[in-house]
């Protein structure tokens, strides 16, 4: 559960430098929001992995019971 705050956490703070980049791309170098957009993408992508991994390894397992709940 502390991973998913932490995730979440995190999510929020890179949608913030997003919208910031955005609001003062007119005065600040264009490819800020870009390098951080990016770096988000590629972290929600590599969560998304992990807990598909866990998930498929629960399943081989046999763990019926779900480790979040």
């Amino acid at each position: 559960m502390k991973s998913l705050l932490y995730f979440i956490l995190f999510l929020i703070i890179a949608m913030v430098a997003i919208v910031v980049g955005v609001i003062i791309g007119d005065y600040a170098s264009w490819y800020f929001a870009w390098i951080v957009g990016t770096a988000m993408i590629v972290l929600v992508s590599a969560a998304g992995g992990a807990l598909f991994d866990a998930q498929e390894e629960a399943k081989r397992n046999g763990s019926a019971a779900n480790p979040g709940h």
